[in-house]
């Protein structure tokens, strides 16, 4: 299975450098020279790509790709999603700790068990994390904060949700 840990936000300088916005824990080990990564382009297309540098900058880091050589073909991976294989994630050593695959797909319901959706995605806003839900046929965006998801059983393919009154009218 695979995992987003970044998104190509733009070309940096004239040597094919490019900025990108982090979605994972552990970039130092996910962007390590030498590490290999595959590109989702906006196109649906793919490429596999070899790090060849990569350093803080202004809240992004800035990455070299040995395949990468120039600004104009920095450009052309602008958008494109980063994509590391989950086999070569470390465990997570916080119970509370969680990656987006293995909330992706859980069923969300109620204390009671009355099913409310199926987690969609994960989305990473400034404000903090929000699960996607699919319920009825539509996209309801939940806070995924300890008050409003009690718990998560990843072995029992569920989240529980406590949501307060009005969230999955919206």
């Amino acid at each position: 299975m695979d995992v987003v840990v970044g998104r190509i936000a733009k070309a940096h300088g004239i040597r094919g450098e490019l900025a990108v916005d982090v979605r994972t824990d552990s970039p130092e080990q996910r962007f390590a020279v030498g590490s290999a990564v595959t590109t989702k382009l906006r196109d649906g297309s793919s490429r596999n790509l070899t790090i060849a540098a990569a350093r803080e900058h202004s809240g992004r880091l800035l990455v070299r790709f040995e395949e990468v050589l120039t600004r104009d073909v920095a450009e052309t991976l602008r958008g494109a999603l980063l994509i590391a294989d989950t086999s070569t994630l470390p465990p997570t050593e916080d119970p509370d700790e969680f990656y987006d695959h293995e909330l992706e797909g859980l069923r969300a319901e109620l204390a009671d068990g009355t099913l409310v959706g199926k987690v969609l995605e994960i989305v990473h806003s400034p404000a903090g994390e929000l699960l996607s839900i699919e319920h009825d046929g539509r996209e309801v965006l939940v806070p995924f904060v300890k008050a409003i998801v009690p718990a998560v059983d990843v072995a029992g393919g569920r989240v529980v949700l406590d949501p307060p009154e009005g969230l999955l009218d919206a």
